[in-house]
Protein backbone atom coordinates (compact mmCIF):
# COMPACT_ATOMS: atom_id res chain seq x y z
CA UNK A 1 0.00 0.00 0.00
CA UNK A 2 1.59 3.29 -1.34
CA UNK A 3 0.74 6.25 1.14
CA UNK A 4 1.54 10.15 -0.22
CA UNK A 5 0.45 13.23 1.80
CA UNK A 6 -0.89 16.12 -0.21
CA UNK A 7 0.03 19.49 0.94
CA UNK A 8 -1.37 22.79 -0.10
CA UNK A 9 1.08 25.89 0.34
CA UNK A 10 -1.15 28.78 1.71
CA UNK A 11 0.64 32.23 2.93
CA UNK A 12 3.94 30.43 2.86
CA UNK A 13 2.73 27.83 5.34
CA UNK A 14 2.74 23.73 4.22
CA UNK A 15 -1.16 22.52 5.50
CA UNK A 16 -1.76 18.80 5.13
CA UNK A 17 -5.34 18.71 3.34
CA UNK A 18 -5.33 15.03 2.37
CA UNK A 19 -3.66 11.86 1.31
CA UNK A 20 -3.47 9.54 -1.63
CA UNK A 21 -3.62 6.39 -1.18
CA UNK A 22 -3.61 2.69 -3.04
CA UNK A 23 -1.35 -0.18 -4.19
CA UNK A 24 -0.80 1.17 -7.84
CA UNK A 25 -1.99 3.90 -10.14
CA UNK A 26 -5.10 2.05 -10.71
CA UNK A 27 -6.37 1.97 -7.71
CA UNK A 28 -5.17 4.78 -5.91
CA UNK A 29 -7.75 7.58 -4.12
CA UNK A 30 -7.50 10.85 -2.79
CA UNK A 31 -9.50 12.01 0.39
CA UNK A 32 -9.47 14.73 2.08
CA UNK A 33 -8.23 14.28 5.98
CA UNK A 34 -11.04 14.84 8.91
CA UNK A 35 -8.62 17.60 10.72
CA UNK A 36 -8.45 19.92 7.12
CA UNK A 37 -11.73 19.46 6.78
CA UNK A 38 -13.21 19.98 10.03
CA UNK A 39 -10.85 23.65 10.06
CA UNK A 40 -13.06 26.49 9.75
CA UNK A 41 -12.76 28.13 6.20
CA UNK A 42 -10.81 25.04 4.61
CA UNK A 43 -11.40 25.14 1.05
CA UNK A 44 -11.40 22.47 -1.81
CA UNK A 45 -8.08 22.12 -4.05
CA UNK A 46 -10.48 21.58 -6.84
CA UNK A 47 -13.97 22.72 -7.92
CA UNK A 48 -13.99 19.04 -9.38
CA UNK A 49 -12.55 17.84 -5.70
CA UNK A 50 -15.33 19.50 -3.22
CA UNK A 51 -14.56 18.98 0.31
CA UNK A 52 -16.17 16.32 1.54
CA UNK A 53 -15.36 12.77 4.15
CA UNK A 54 -15.55 10.31 1.81
CA UNK A 55 -12.54 9.73 -0.64
CA UNK A 56 -12.66 9.79 -4.47
CA UNK A 57 -12.84 7.39 -6.78
CA UNK A 58 -9.40 6.24 -8.67
CA UNK A 59 -10.58 7.94 -11.41
CA UNK A 60 -11.03 11.47 -10.21
CA UNK A 61 -7.82 10.95 -8.87
CA UNK A 62 -6.27 10.04 -11.47
CA UNK A 63 -7.76 12.71 -13.42
CA UNK A 64 -6.61 15.44 -11.18
CA UNK A 65 -3.28 14.44 -9.75
CA UNK A 66 -2.03 13.34 -13.35
CA UNK A 67 -3.11 16.47 -14.85
CA UNK A 68 -0.27 17.74 -12.93
CA UNK A 69 2.45 16.02 -14.80
CA UNK A 70 4.39 16.68 -18.21
CA UNK A 71 2.78 14.96 -21.17
CA UNK A 72 3.71 13.60 -24.68
CA UNK A 73 7.85 13.08 -25.48
CA UNK A 74 9.11 15.02 -22.12
CA UNK A 75 6.55 12.82 -19.90
CA UNK A 76 8.33 9.66 -22.05
CA UNK A 77 11.83 10.64 -21.38
CA UNK A 78 11.49 11.49 -17.50
CA UNK A 79 9.61 7.64 -17.16
CA UNK A 80 12.42 6.49 -19.25
CA UNK A 81 15.35 8.35 -17.32
CA UNK A 82 13.44 7.36 -13.65
CA UNK A 83 12.76 3.59 -15.01
CA UNK A 84 9.03 3.90 -14.22
CA UNK A 85 6.15 3.18 -16.69
CA UNK A 86 4.83 6.22 -18.24
CA UNK A 87 1.22 5.60 -16.90
CA UNK A 88 2.53 5.35 -13.69
CA UNK A 89 1.53 8.62 -12.67
CA UNK A 90 1.61 8.04 -8.73
CA UNK A 91 5.19 7.39 -8.99
CA UNK A 92 6.32 9.90 -11.58
CA UNK A 93 4.44 12.40 -9.23
CA UNK A 94 5.88 11.21 -5.69
CA UNK A 95 9.62 11.79 -7.64
CA UNK A 96 8.47 15.09 -9.49
CA UNK A 97 5.58 16.93 -6.81
CA UNK A 98 7.76 18.71 -4.69
CA UNK A 99 7.07 21.74 -6.91
CA UNK A 100 4.23 21.80 -9.68
CA UNK A 101 1.67 24.37 -11.28
CA UNK A 102 -0.19 25.76 -8.62
CA UNK A 103 0.71 25.98 -4.66
CA UNK A 104 0.39 21.33 -4.22
CA UNK A 105 3.31 18.83 -2.66
CA UNK A 106 3.00 15.56 -2.98
CA UNK A 107 5.19 13.86 -0.35
CA UNK A 108 5.47 10.80 1.86
CA UNK A 109 6.64 12.43 5.27
CA UNK A 110 5.62 16.08 7.28
CA UNK A 111 9.04 16.55 7.60
CA UNK A 112 10.08 20.04 6.30
CA UNK A 113 12.87 19.41 3.39
CA UNK A 114 15.80 21.97 2.93
CA UNK A 115 15.48 24.78 0.26
CA UNK A 116 18.84 26.63 -1.80
CA UNK A 117 18.90 27.89 -4.97
CA UNK A 118 22.21 26.54 -6.96
CA UNK A 119 23.36 29.23 -9.23
CA UNK A 120 22.97 28.21 -13.25
CA UNK A 121 26.55 29.15 -15.12
CA UNK A 122 26.01 30.97 -18.47
CA UNK A 123 27.09 27.56 -20.34
CA UNK A 124 24.29 25.36 -18.24
CA UNK A 125 21.78 28.09 -19.61
CA UNK A 126 22.94 27.27 -23.46
CA UNK A 127 22.69 23.97 -22.92
CA UNK A 128 19.50 23.98 -21.94
CA UNK A 129 19.14 25.92 -25.06
CA UNK A 130 20.36 23.69 -27.02
CA UNK A 131 20.48 20.57 -25.76
CA UNK A 132 16.75 19.76 -26.01
CA UNK A 133 14.73 17.40 -23.72
CA UNK A 134 17.76 15.62 -22.97
CA UNK A 135 18.64 18.60 -20.83
CA UNK A 136 15.00 19.86 -19.51
CA UNK A 137 14.53 16.18 -18.14
CA UNK A 138 17.80 16.22 -16.29
CA UNK A 139 16.69 19.39 -14.54
CA UNK A 140 13.36 18.67 -14.06
CA UNK A 141 14.07 15.17 -12.22
CA UNK A 142 17.19 17.22 -10.22
CA UNK A 143 14.76 19.69 -8.92
CA UNK A 144 11.91 17.43 -8.71
CA UNK A 145 9.66 20.16 -10.56
CA UNK A 146 6.08 19.08 -12.63
CA UNK A 147 5.22 20.92 -15.12
CA UNK A 148 1.92 20.16 -17.27
CA UNK A 149 2.41 20.12 -21.29
CA UNK A 150 4.11 18.11 -23.68
CA UNK A 151 7.52 20.92 -24.55
CA UNK A 152 10.46 20.79 -22.58
CA UNK A 153 10.45 23.19 -20.08
CA UNK A 154 11.55 24.15 -16.50
CA UNK A 155 11.02 26.09 -13.38
CA UNK A 156 13.65 28.39 -12.61
CA UNK A 157 14.44 31.21 -10.37
CA UNK A 158 15.56 34.65 -11.73
CA UNK A 159 17.23 37.00 -9.72
CA UNK A 160 16.21 40.42 -11.90
CA UNK A 161 18.30 42.95 -10.40
CA UNK A 162 21.54 40.84 -11.00
CA UNK A 163 20.07 39.20 -14.54
CA UNK A 164 21.41 35.67 -12.81
CA UNK A 165 19.25 32.21 -13.19
CA UNK A 166 19.31 30.07 -10.26
CA UNK A 167 17.74 26.13 -9.54
CA UNK A 168 15.45 25.62 -6.98
CA UNK A 169 16.21 22.67 -4.64
CA UNK A 170 14.13 21.15 -2.11
CA UNK A 171 10.84 23.33 -1.27
CA UNK A 172 12.48 26.18 -2.79
CA UNK A 173 9.51 27.47 -5.90
CA UNK A 174 11.23 28.98 -8.92
CA UNK A 175 10.32 32.51 -10.23
CA UNK A 176 9.67 31.52 -14.07
CA UNK A 177 8.56 28.77 -16.64
CA UNK A 178 11.57 28.57 -19.23
CA UNK A 179 10.58 26.76 -22.17
CA UNK A 180 13.02 25.51 -24.85
CA UNK A 181 12.67 25.72 -28.64
CA UNK A 182 10.91 23.25 -30.56
CA UNK A 183 12.78 21.92 -33.17
CA UNK A 184 10.46 21.03 -35.87
CA UNK A 185 8.94 24.15 -35.79
CA UNK A 186 10.80 26.97 -36.82
CA UNK A 187 10.48 30.33 -34.52
CA UNK A 188 8.51 29.08 -31.94
CA UNK A 189 10.14 31.20 -29.21
CA UNK A 190 9.79 34.08 -31.68
CA UNK A 191 6.31 33.13 -32.62
CA UNK A 192 4.95 33.00 -28.89
CA UNK A 193 6.46 36.33 -27.50
CA UNK A 194 5.18 38.16 -30.34
CA UNK A 195 2.23 36.03 -30.32
CA UNK A 196 2.10 37.44 -26.33
CA UNK A 197 2.71 41.25 -26.79
CA UNK A 198 0.16 41.06 -29.54
CA UNK A 199 -2.34 39.98 -27.44
CA UNK A 200 -1.57 42.56 -24.78
CA UNK A 201 -1.82 44.79 -27.42
CA UNK A 202 -5.58 43.14 -27.97
CA UNK A 203 -7.11 44.09 -24.49
CA UNK A 204 -5.76 40.50 -23.22
CA UNK A 205 -4.11 39.95 -19.76
CA UNK A 206 -0.96 38.24 -20.35
CA UNK A 207 2.14 37.35 -17.96
CA UNK A 208 4.91 39.47 -18.49
CA UNK A 209 7.68 37.26 -20.52
CA UNK A 210 10.35 37.55 -22.37
CA UNK A 211 13.35 35.64 -24.83
CA UNK A 212 16.11 34.35 -23.33
CA UNK A 213 18.75 34.92 -26.53
CA UNK A 214 22.17 32.74 -25.62
CA UNK A 215 23.67 33.61 -28.86
CA UNK A 216 22.31 34.74 -32.55
CA UNK A 217 19.03 34.85 -31.86
CA UNK A 218 18.43 31.31 -33.95
CA UNK A 219 16.03 28.78 -32.21
CA UNK A 220 19.08 26.77 -31.20
CA UNK A 221 20.00 29.85 -29.27
CA UNK A 222 17.14 31.08 -27.03
CA UNK A 223 14.74 30.26 -24.43
CA UNK A 224 10.80 31.25 -23.60
CA UNK A 225 10.81 32.84 -19.88
CA UNK A 226 7.51 33.54 -18.61
CA UNK A 227 7.21 35.24 -14.88
CA UNK A 228 4.98 32.50 -12.62
CA UNK A 229 1.65 34.00 -12.14
CA UNK A 230 1.42 31.85 -9.53
CA UNK A 231 3.61 32.54 -7.17
CA UNK A 232 4.16 36.21 -5.70
CA UNK A 233 6.74 37.93 -3.34
CA UNK A 234 5.86 38.45 0.19
CA UNK A 235 8.37 41.04 1.90
CA UNK A 236 7.90 38.61 4.73
CA UNK A 237 9.17 35.14 3.48
CA UNK A 238 12.34 33.95 4.02
CA UNK A 239 15.58 34.90 2.54
CA UNK A 240 17.56 32.15 0.67
CA UNK A 241 21.14 32.84 -0.43
CA UNK A 242 20.32 36.10 -0.24
CA UNK A 243 17.02 35.44 -2.81
CA UNK A 244 14.13 35.90 -1.33
CA UNK A 245 11.63 33.06 -1.62
CA UNK A 246 8.20 33.52 -3.33
CA UNK A 247 4.89 32.02 -2.22
CA UNK A 248 2.86 29.95 -4.54
CA UNK A 249 -0.67 30.41 -5.02
CA UNK A 250 -2.67 27.81 -5.94
CA UNK A 251 -3.78 27.40 -9.67
CA UNK A 252 -5.86 24.73 -11.65
CA UNK A 253 -6.28 24.23 -15.78
CA UNK A 254 -10.04 24.29 -16.89
CA UNK A 255 -9.31 20.12 -17.73
CA UNK A 256 -8.88 19.63 -13.60
CA UNK A 257 -11.38 21.96 -12.98
CA UNK A 258 -13.60 19.87 -15.32
CA UNK A 259 -12.65 16.24 -14.27
CA UNK A 260 -11.24 15.65 -18.21
CA UNK A 261 -8.24 13.95 -18.20
CA UNK A 262 -4.96 15.15 -20.06
CA UNK A 263 -6.00 12.87 -22.29
CA UNK A 264 -9.12 14.32 -23.30
CA UNK A 265 -7.78 17.71 -23.31
CA UNK A 266 -8.89 18.49 -27.60
CA UNK A 267 -12.80 18.70 -27.83
CA UNK A 268 -14.29 16.00 -29.12
CA UNK A 269 -17.75 16.22 -30.90
CA UNK A 270 -20.73 17.41 -28.96
CA UNK A 271 -18.61 18.00 -25.85
CA UNK A 272 -18.77 21.71 -25.99
CA UNK A 273 -15.76 22.55 -23.76
CA UNK A 274 -15.91 26.20 -24.20
CA UNK A 275 -19.40 26.55 -23.08
CA UNK A 276 -18.34 24.44 -19.93
CA UNK A 277 -15.62 26.92 -19.00
CA UNK A 278 -17.85 29.69 -18.89
CA UNK A 279 -20.09 27.78 -16.81
CA UNK A 280 -17.66 27.11 -14.27
CA UNK A 281 -16.51 30.90 -14.41
CA UNK A 282 -20.36 31.90 -13.62
CA UNK A 283 -20.16 29.39 -11.04
CA UNK A 284 -17.30 29.61 -9.19
CA UNK A 285 -15.19 33.11 -10.22
CA UNK A 286 -15.41 36.27 -7.76
CA UNK A 287 -16.29 38.29 -10.51
CA UNK A 288 -18.03 36.12 -13.10
CA UNK A 289 -19.02 39.09 -15.59
CA UNK A 290 -14.88 40.32 -15.65
CA UNK A 291 -14.23 37.04 -16.05
CA UNK A 292 -16.39 35.81 -18.72
CA UNK A 293 -15.50 38.57 -20.83
CA UNK A 294 -11.56 37.84 -20.62
CA UNK A 295 -12.42 34.36 -21.24
CA UNK A 296 -14.50 35.82 -24.12
CA UNK A 297 -11.28 37.74 -25.50
CA UNK A 298 -9.17 35.34 -25.56
CA UNK A 299 -11.27 32.98 -27.20
CA UNK A 300 -11.35 35.67 -30.16
CA UNK A 301 -8.01 36.26 -30.01
CA UNK A 302 -6.63 32.96 -30.49
CA UNK A 303 -8.90 32.55 -32.92
CA UNK A 304 -7.37 35.34 -35.00
CA UNK A 305 -4.16 34.47 -34.59
CA UNK A 306 -4.95 30.62 -35.91
CA UNK A 307 -4.01 29.17 -32.50
CA UNK A 308 -5.57 25.92 -32.60
CA UNK A 309 -3.97 24.56 -29.94
CA UNK A 310 -5.93 27.02 -27.22
CA UNK A 311 -7.00 23.58 -25.67
CA UNK A 312 -8.28 23.63 -22.27
CA UNK A 313 -5.27 22.69 -20.41
CA UNK A 314 -4.37 26.07 -21.60
CA UNK A 315 -6.71 28.13 -19.58
CA UNK A 316 -6.79 28.29 -15.69
CA UNK A 317 -8.11 28.92 -13.13
CA UNK A 318 -5.86 30.98 -9.95
CA UNK A 319 -6.90 31.21 -6.87
CA UNK A 320 -6.69 34.10 -4.16
CA UNK A 321 -3.27 33.73 -1.96
CA UNK A 322 -5.88 32.73 0.90
CA UNK A 323 -7.80 30.42 -1.03
CA UNK A 324 -10.86 32.03 -0.51
CA UNK A 325 -11.49 33.22 -4.11
CA UNK A 326 -11.28 32.56 -7.84
CA UNK A 327 -10.45 34.24 -10.79
CA UNK A 328 -9.53 33.51 -14.57
CA UNK A 329 -5.72 33.28 -14.30
CA UNK A 330 -4.11 35.31 -17.32
CA UNK A 331 -3.88 34.25 -20.53
CA UNK A 332 -0.40 31.83 -21.83
CA UNK A 333 0.96 29.50 -24.41
CA UNK A 334 -0.47 31.78 -27.12
CA UNK A 335 0.97 30.94 -30.43
CA UNK A 336 -0.13 31.17 -34.38
CA UNK A 337 0.05 27.54 -35.23
CA UNK A 338 -1.32 27.96 -38.45
CA UNK A 339 2.11 29.22 -39.85
CA UNK A 340 3.29 26.09 -39.60
CA UNK A 341 2.26 23.13 -42.27
CA UNK A 342 2.06 20.58 -40.18
CA UNK A 343 -0.54 22.22 -37.88
CA UNK A 344 -4.18 20.86 -37.83
CA UNK A 345 -7.10 23.13 -38.99
CA UNK A 346 -8.92 22.02 -36.36
CA UNK A 347 -10.01 24.05 -33.24
CA UNK A 348 -9.52 22.68 -29.60
CA UNK A 349 -12.87 23.09 -29.17
CA UNK A 350 -16.09 24.31 -30.98
CA UNK A 351 -16.78 27.87 -31.88
CA UNK A 352 -20.50 27.75 -31.87
CA UNK A 353 -21.24 24.53 -33.15
CA UNK A 354 -18.08 24.95 -35.63
CA UNK A 355 -14.48 23.49 -34.81
CA UNK A 356 -12.57 23.71 -38.38
CA UNK A 357 -10.86 27.21 -38.09
CA UNK A 358 -11.14 27.86 -41.68
CA UNK A 359 -15.26 27.50 -41.64
CA UNK A 360 -15.61 29.99 -38.07
CA UNK A 361 -16.95 33.03 -38.72
CA UNK A 362 -18.70 35.97 -37.09
CA UNK A 363 -21.82 33.77 -37.13
CA UNK A 364 -20.43 31.10 -34.98
CA UNK A 365 -19.51 33.83 -32.20
CA UNK A 366 -22.93 34.75 -31.99
CA UNK A 367 -24.23 31.54 -31.70
CA UNK A 368 -21.25 30.93 -28.85
CA UNK A 369 -22.21 34.36 -27.40
CA UNK A 370 -26.75 32.75 -27.17
CA UNK A 371 -25.55 29.42 -25.80
CA UNK A 372 -23.18 30.85 -23.14
CA UNK A 373 -26.06 33.37 -22.16
CA UNK A 374 -23.73 36.72 -22.63
CA UNK A 375 -25.59 39.34 -24.42
CA UNK A 376 -24.98 39.67 -27.91
CA UNK A 377 -24.04 43.56 -28.32
CA UNK A 378 -21.36 43.30 -25.53
CA UNK A 379 -20.11 39.60 -27.21
CA UNK A 380 -19.78 40.94 -31.10
CA UNK A 381 -18.75 44.75 -29.64
CA UNK A 382 -15.62 42.80 -28.26
CA UNK A 383 -14.86 40.27 -30.82
CA UNK A 384 -14.88 43.48 -32.90
CA UNK A 385 -12.53 45.49 -30.80
CA UNK A 386 -10.17 42.78 -31.04
CA UNK A 387 -10.28 41.88 -34.70
CA UNK A 388 -9.68 45.98 -35.12
CA UNK A 389 -6.20 46.14 -33.51
CA UNK A 390 -4.87 42.96 -34.30
CA UNK A 391 -3.38 43.87 -37.26
CA UNK A 392 -1.66 46.30 -36.05
CA UNK A 393 -0.73 44.60 -32.80
CA UNK A 394 0.87 41.78 -34.78
CA UNK A 395 2.97 44.12 -37.09
CA UNK A 396 4.06 46.44 -34.08
CA UNK A 397 4.99 43.69 -32.12
CA UNK A 398 7.27 41.96 -34.70
CA UNK A 399 9.09 45.41 -34.96
CA UNK A 400 9.44 45.89 -31.56
CA UNK A 401 11.04 42.14 -31.49
CA UNK A 402 13.42 43.09 -34.47
CA UNK A 403 14.21 46.44 -33.27
CA UNK A 404 16.10 44.32 -30.13
CA UNK A 405 18.13 41.77 -32.29
CA UNK A 406 15.51 39.02 -33.30
CA UNK A 407 15.67 39.81 -36.97
CA UNK A 408 12.88 36.75 -37.93
CA UNK A 409 10.45 38.50 -35.58
CA UNK A 410 9.14 40.61 -38.58
CA UNK A 411 9.05 37.75 -40.94
CA UNK A 412 6.57 35.50 -38.53
CA UNK A 413 4.56 38.61 -38.04
CA UNK A 414 3.87 39.01 -41.91
CA UNK A 415 3.35 35.07 -41.81
CA UNK A 416 0.59 35.54 -39.44
CA UNK A 417 -0.80 38.49 -41.51
CA UNK A 418 -0.90 36.23 -44.59
CA UNK A 419 -2.28 33.26 -43.45
CA UNK A 420 -4.73 35.09 -41.51
CA UNK A 421 -5.72 37.51 -44.46
CA UNK A 422 -9.49 36.54 -44.58
CA UNK A 423 -10.17 37.63 -41.00
CA UNK A 424 -8.15 41.04 -41.10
Amino acid sequence: MRKYIVFLEIHGKQVRVGTIEGNSSEDASFSYSKEYVSQSGSKAISVSLPTQDEPFSPEQTKVFFDGLLPEGFMRKAIASNMHFDEDDYLSILYNLGKECIGALRIDETDNERDSDYEPISDAQVEALASEGTTKSTELVIKTHLSLTGASGKVGLYFDEPNQRWYLPSGLAPSTHIVKQSHIRLDGIVTNEQLSMLAAQKCGIDIPESFIINVGKGIDSEVLFATKRFDRIMDESSEIIRNLRRPNRIHQEDFAQAMGISSYDKYEKDGQNYAEKMFEIIRRYSGRPLDDQLRLWNRIVYNFALGNTDAHIKNHSLLYDADMKGIRLAPAYDMISTVIYDSATREMSFNIGGTRNLDSVEEESFKILADRIGMASKVAMDNYNKVLDKFENAIRESGRELQEIGFGNARDIAERILLARKTII
